[in-house]
């Protein structure tokens, strides 16, 4: 295992308890604006928004905007 992916994984869960705060702070706040919504669809619609905005970075990825060496 080479540096990089040594570093990732010991921050591996730091990164995904990041992800899973940031997901559960939109559902509040999607609660509070909307408390009459769908709590199940909103989770669905906001899964979708967090995956393109992963799909667009690794786009950028294999384009090499992120070669910074």
């Amino acid at each position: 295992m080479d540096a990089v992916q040594k570093d990732l994984e010991n921050r591996k869960e730091e990164i995904q308890k990041a992800m899973e705060l940031m997901f559960k702070a939109n559902m509040t706040i999607t609660d509070w604006d909307v408390p009459e919504g769908d709590d199940r669809e909103a989770a669905k619609i906001l899964l979708s928004i967090m995956q393109e905005s992963l799909d667009t970075i690794k786009a950028e990825i294999e384009a090499g905007n992120y070669d910074y060496y």
